[in-house]
């Protein structure tokens, strides 16, 4: 039964890895790699619960944490730049630099 939470875990991380090489908008980029990171939780949880351990979990939480302040720092920075470039194309990310 766990093993169905695994290969859940590797095609939502497929999923993700997929949406971030073929977007080209700042938002989608941050919400496919919420997806990996999500896709990664779904796995050390699995693990967790296989081996009767509380330390993925724990785990999972932190990286939980630490996913909530990158998007919360990217959307200000999307925001940012929105305000000064009237676009999240990665296009117009590019021409600037």
């Amino acid at each position: 039964m766990i093993e169905k939470y695994f290969i859940l875990a590797i095609l939502m991380f497929i999923i993700g890895l997929v949406g971030i090489l073929k977007r080209q908008n700042l938002i989608m980029l941050f919400i496919s790699s919420e997806i990996l990171l999500n896709a990664g939780n779904l796995a050390l949880i699995s693990a967790s619960k296989l081996h009767n351990d509380l330390n993925g979990q724990v785990f999972a939480l932190f990286v939980m944490a630490v996913a909530a302040c990158e998007l919360a720092v990217g959307i200000a920075f999307c925001i940012l730049w929105y305000r000064k470039n009237g676009s999240l194309e990665l296009k117009s990310l590019k021409e600037e630099f």
